[in-house]
Order: C-alpha cells, then structure tokens, then sequence
C-alpha cells in the first residue's frame, strides 16, 4: 500500500470523528448546555487541512465555507439560524457520502447545492426568505467493511496493523500458550515432592522413637528383656530413607530442569510478544506527516509562489497517538511558515538567497525526547507587527520593550495574527495555538525562533516515554488521583471497628490466600496533608479502600471515593505536587484537569514506616488549616497542571482560590478589584509579564504594597532568589523541592 494510500485510511477515520463531533454539537443547540462553537469551528479548521493532504479538493471547498460559518458564529456569540444549521446538515453529508464513495483514490463528483447552501448562510443578502431544507440522505455507494475499531476516551480510533505483524503476534501468542500447557507437569512434580517430604518425615520420626527406646532400654539392668527390633530391621529402614531421599534429590532435579525451561520459553515467548505489540504501536512518522509535502506545494502554486520543501526522519518510528495529536499541529506550522516566510523573488535574490523558499521538515530523537523541528529561510519573525498586534490585544504593558524572546511566546497565543487579511493559509491565528496546545497535551514545550542567518524555527520536544495505562481513579480531599490498576489487587470497604493499631501503625485484618493477614493501613488525605479527622476517630463512617500489592509487599490505601477506571496516556510527573516519592506521572482528564499518578511502590513503603497512621493536627492561625473567616489567594501561573494543582492544594487546606494565566491577567484582576485578595502565589516565568515584573508593578502601587507575595518557581539560583526578594517578594520557594506542607506552613506564616 503505497503512502497517499495510507493517508486516505486514516482520513476516512479522522473525516468521520470531526463529522460526528459537529453533529453532535449541533443537536446539543436544544439542550441544557450550549454547543462549543470554538471547538466546532477547529473541527472544520482541521478537516479543511486534512481534506488538501490527502488532496481531496472537493472535500477541502465544503470544509473551507463551514469555517467560515462557524467562525462568524464565535465572532457574534450565537447560534445557528434554521437555515445555517439545515445548510451544514446538507455539506456534512455530502462530505460523508463523497468519502464513502471513493475508489482508489478518486469519488464522484459531488453535487454542488451544499455549496450553494453555504454561500447563502454565508452572504444573508443572498438568502432566501425560505430556510434551507436539506434534501434526503444521499444513499452512499457500499464501503468494504471497516476494521475493527476499539474506544480510547470515549472515541473511536482505527488502528491499521500490518499482515505480517499480526501473524507474527499470533505465533509468538501460540508459543506463549504451548510453554504455559507445561505448567500442570510442574505442579504435578511439586505435588510428588511434596508426598514424598511427609512421608519421610514420618519414617524419620519413627527412626527417632524407636532409637530412643533403645538408647533407655540400654540403661536398663534388664536390658536383654525388652524385645526390640533387629539390627536388620534398622538397616533395612534406613536404607529405605537412603533410596527415597535419592528419589526426591532426581525428582526435584527433573522439575527444577523442567521449570528451567519452560521459564525461558515463557521468557522468550513474552519477549516477543511485547516486541511486536511496540511494533504494532510505533508507525514510521512518514505515515502522519508523509502527504504534508505535496500539500505544502500544492498551496504555494495556489498563491503563486515558488518553494522547496525538504524532509528528514520521517522513517522514525513513533508512538500511533502521539503522530495523531502532532498531524494537525505540524501542518499548521508549515503553512504557518510559507505564509510568514515568505518574500517575492527579487527580495530574496537581492539578500543572496535563491528565488524559492526553502522549507524543512526534521523529525528526530534527543536526548530521549522527540524533536520536530520546522524552519525557513524566509524573512523571519516581524517582531514590530507582533508588537503592534500585542498592543492592540492588550497583551504588553506600557513600559519598557519586551525581549525577542518575550514577544515571540506571544504568537502561540489563541488568536494572535499578524496577517493582514484571512486566506486558505493564515489570518484567523489557531495555527501556533494548536502547536502549543498540542504541546502541552503531550507534556511537551514549543518555541518560536529567528533562525541564522534568516528565516524562522519552530521547535516541538516531546517526552517519549508518554504511555496509555489502565488506571484507577480515587478521589480524597476533593481531588482526584490516579493509580496504576495493575497495583490494585482488590477493592475494599472498611469500617472504623475493622482497624486495629499495631506498633504505631494503623491496620487491619484482609483475608489473603485463604488466611487472615494483618495489613498496615494508609489514609490518602492524611498522607498528602489534607487534615481532618484520624481513621478510628470516623465512627460510623465505611469508607472505601484498596488492597495494594507490590514487590510481594501489600497496604491498604483508604480514599474518599472511588471514581472510574479507565486507560490513560500517562506524561512525566510536573515540577510540583505532592511527595515525590509518591509521585510518578501526570495524566489529563476530561475538561482538561490534571491529575497525579501515585507510585504504588512508593505508597506501600510509606506504610511500612512507623506513626504514619495519625493525622496532622491543624497548627491554628500559622498552621496548614485556613482559618475562619477563608482567606482568597490568587495563584498565578500559565502552566494549566501547576495552576490546578496548586488550587487544589489550597483548597483541600480551606482557603478561597482564584487563578490568573499569567502576570498582566493578575495585574488586571487586582487593579480591577473583582475581589479581595490576602496572598498570591506566582510563578516567575510567564509570558506578557513574568513573576519579577507582576511583584516590581504591585510593590509601585500603595494599595498593594503590603499584599503578601510568594514566588514559587523553577528557577532556583540564588541571583534569582536575591532579585525575588530585593523587589519585595515575602518568600521565595522552589518547585525542585518543593513540599506542600513548606507551602502551606510559608503561606500560614504570612496570614
């Protein structure tokens, strides 16, 4: 199958999930909750995008006037009339029709009233005084079956696997399935060798009585009265203990052997399995960016405009869903790149460069870390215009020039454009947002640079070790965590007479194997410094609980509620949190809200430490326990993870939280007085204002200049703490240790 091949299969998947995402969105209009235009209006962003990679002209046409639609729609904040709604049913399957009629390559003609509909919605002076009716269903022509396709995040994802793969992964499965056939012989071995041992012992045992009868019948003068047994008899049962120890020494040699190598069988067999199971997984990255080229062409000749385009790594192996995420932010920065890069021919020929703008494409691996890379030769950065356009949107304060750096972070803002006019290629200013939300989906960063000697750089690093895990997610102290299932041996509920107290620790009885153990028990809230009441002070409460095994090593975790379990793609852990030690990821739940992944590891160690069983006690007014009246703290940050990973701290300790997404969000807030602030914790690097600039600002202004202020942030160097605290910061603490409860302590301390 060569690649336009593979681009169309996985079009036909992806046409489908925008098509049913704005369906679904559509007949949401009438119930409880309105539609998100912004998140219609990128469907149709992307299917216009994915319709020209996989050259489907017709396709692209239909998709490029629902944009338009649904970009009036987020400009006016309101729905769709009756007429617009019946004229986007009717492109929509026609869309749906044209693709299902496609033969190798190529579909019919697709009829041309969903354009006409859509140009009337789109020019109101144009409509008819009669809404749009959309005419039946078009039948499609029938599609050979579909593969198999399996829910991720309540989705459908097809995933295409090549033949051979498959007949490889079902022999190294029937070899697995052979090696583990053997396992009843060893259980029979271990069953024989275990007969034998007792009846050794037995006849041992009755060696030992009989020589003690004799050893006191020697002693006794009438010795030669006691009827014993004879010599021969002894030598005959010890000659028996001698033969069946002989037997038992072979029998264990033939089960050790045998368990030797079904051992290596299963250990090769499983071996092979995980290897094609990741070859399974990782495609080459020219099966996602492999079309971007000729796209890229085929926009320029459209424009008028002549351009190389070179590509490098797209034989990379890389994880299926994370090419899936990247497909549509890549292309962005492409068409990004030849609409800002480019310059007309006698501007290039007169700076040295050839007529043609020369694009690139570099996919490669860092440092264990992705890397794509999408650079030019054209003009660079127009640092001014962003200027003007950051003025413009209220993005800079008056005051000193920003950096380079600072107003290039600016252009991932959502929305932000420097295009004069809005055509096919740029001007509505998603193309860099969808990099960097793509970005931070994956734990990843982005970066605009200019590029030596011209030209302009877009770097994307991403984390390669981002893997799906079933996970199970609990719920304590009003926050949700999430732990491996696989760690989770059962679920429990317990009641406050079902726990004991054992040197220093809580525990509890848990029937394990067929027998009662005594298991230290753990309470989540307590553990992450929530407060409230200790276990056995909860009378009357059953709460649940899990079971947690790791290592051989078992505690139970109590948790206030038990949420869902479901398979997760799991991303490094953030700068800050909980305890490190109990930390071992992050992962992004629906609406995206972070949340924790606990190291079972390091949850059952903690249980096998004395006095961890009681709960901490509330400090009062400098403690970790807001006080009455709560007091309202503002959190400043533009990470999303750490924001709402802070909030929730504060929260569960009982303060009011509100949150700003960088330092001139908060400045607004405040100088706005929404509401009374007491303290602010802010981050140092933030693009528009960063932490040093929002302290400098707020220490200026009298009805601030006494506003507790806690910088918490990654940069840790001790002339950055100085300058921290030189222009008025009350505390200065790091994200690399940092501990929730030295937060919490900091911020009781200046309340």
């Amino acid at each position: 199958m060569d690649i336009r091949q593979l681009l169309l299969a996985a079009f036909e998947v992806e046409h489908r999930e925008h098509i049913d995402a704005i369906r679904n969105a559509l007949a949401g209009v009438t119930g409880e909750s309105a539609p998100d235009w912004n998140d219609v209006f990128r469907r149709a962003h992307s299917l216009k995008g994915a319709s020209r990679a996989v050259d489907l002209p017709a396709v692209e046409a239909v998709a490029h006037r629902l944009e338009a639609l649904f970009e009036r729609v987020v400009a006016r904040e309101s729905g769709l009339s009756r007429g617009e709604t019946a004229a986007v049913h009717l492109a929509l399957d026609r869309i749906e029709a044209y693709v299902a009629g496609l033969t190798d390559g190529a579909g019919p003609d697709m009829p041309g009233d969903a354009l006409t509909a859509l140009d009337r919605a789109l020019d109101p002076a144009a409509a008819e005084p009669e809404p749009v009716v959309p005419p039946p269903p078009v039948s499609a022509p029938a599609a050979k079956p579909a593969p198999v396709e399996a829910p991720i995040d309540g989705q459908q994802a097809l995933l295409r696997i090549p033949a051979d793969a498959v007949e490889a992964l079902t022999r190294a499965t029937h070899e697995l399935a052979s090696a583990l056939g053997g396992e009843p012989l060893v259980a029979d071995g271990l069953a024989r060798l275990a007969r034998r041992a007792a009846e050794l012992a037995r006849l041992a045992e009755r060696l030992r009585a009989r020589g003690l009868i004799k050893r006191e019948v020697a002693k006794s003068p009438a010795a030669i009265q006691v009827p014993g047994p004879s010599s021969e008899a002894h030598d005959d049962e010890w000659g028996a203990l001698e033969a069946g120890l002989i037997a038992l020494s072979r029998d264990a040699a033939e089960v050790s052997r045998v368990r030797g190598a079904l051992a290596s069988t299963v250990e090769n067999g499983m071996a092979r399995l995980l290897g094609e199971a990741e070859r399974m997984a990782l495609v080459p990255a020219e099966t996602a960016f492999g079309g971007f080229p000729r796209a890229l062409r085929e926009h320029a000749r459209d424009e008028g405009r002549e351009i190389e385009v070179t590509v490098r790594g797209l034989e990379l192996p890389v994880d299926r869903g994370m090419l899936q995420v990247l497909k549509d932010p890549v292309l962005h920065a492409l068409r990004n790149a030849l609409s800002h890069g480019a310059d007309s021919p006698e501007a290039r020929r007169s700076q040295g460069k050839p007529s043609a703008l020369a694009i690139g494409l570099d996919v490669a691996v860092q440092g264990g870390r992705l890397v794509i890379r999408v650079h030019d030769d054209g003009r660079g950065p127009d640092l001014a215009a962003i200027a003007r356009t950051a003025r413009a949107r209220d993005l800079l304060v008056p005051g000193p020039d920003p950096s380079a750096e600072a107003l290039l972070a600016l252009v991932f803002e959502p929305g932000f454009s420097t295009a004069a006019s809005v055509d096919t290629l740029s001007g509505r200013g998603i193309g860099l947002s969808v990099a960097a939300d793509a970005a931070r989906r994956l734990g990843g960063t982005v970066r605009l640079a200019p590029r030596a000697p011209y030209g302009s750089e877009l770097f994307m690093s991403l984390p390669l070790s981002a893997a799906r895990r079933a996970m199970l997610l609990v719920e304590a102290g009003g926050i949700t965590y999430a732990l491996p299932s696989a760690s989770a041996e059962r679920l429990l509920r317990l009641a406050p007479p079902a726990l004991g107290s054992a040197m220093g620790r809580i525990v509890t009885r848990v029937e394990i194997d067929g027998a009662d153990a005594t298991v230290p028990v753990l309470d989540l809230r307590h553990l992450l410094g929530f407060g409230g009441d200790a276990p056995e002070a909860e009378t009357g409460r059953t709460r649940p609980a899990i079971l947690l095994r790791t290592t051989g090593r078992r505690c139970v975790l109590m948790v206030d509620a038990l949420s869902d379990v479901r398979t997760l793609r799991v991303l490094p852990p953030p700068p800050i949190g909980a305890d490190a030690r109990l930390v071992s990821g992050t992962v992004i739940l629906s609406g995206d809200r972070p949340a924790l992944v606990l190291d079972a590891e390091g949850l059952v160690a903690r249980a096998g430490e004395v006095g961890i069983g009681a709960a901490p006690q509330p400090t009062g007014t400098r403690g970790t326990i807001a006080q009455a009246p709560r007091s309202t703290i503002l959190v400043v940050d533009d990470s999303i993870t750490t924001r709402t990973l802070e909030k929730g701290i504060l929260e569960a300790a009982g303060y009011r939280v509100v949150v700003c997404v960088d330092g001139q969000d908060a400045l607004d807030r405040l100088r706005a007085r929404i509401e009374p602030v007491d303290l602010m914790v802010a981050d140092v690097e933030m693009p528009r204002l960063d932490g040093f600039g929002l302290v400098k600002a707020l220490r200026a202004d009298e009805a601030f200049a006494r506003l507790p202020i806690i910088l918490m942030t990654s940069r840790g160097d001790a002339g950055d703490v100085a300058r921290g605290l030189e222009l008025g910061a009350d505390a200065y603490l790091t994200k690399q240790t940092f501990d929730q409860r030295q937060l919490l302590d900091t911020i009781g301390q200046l309340l």
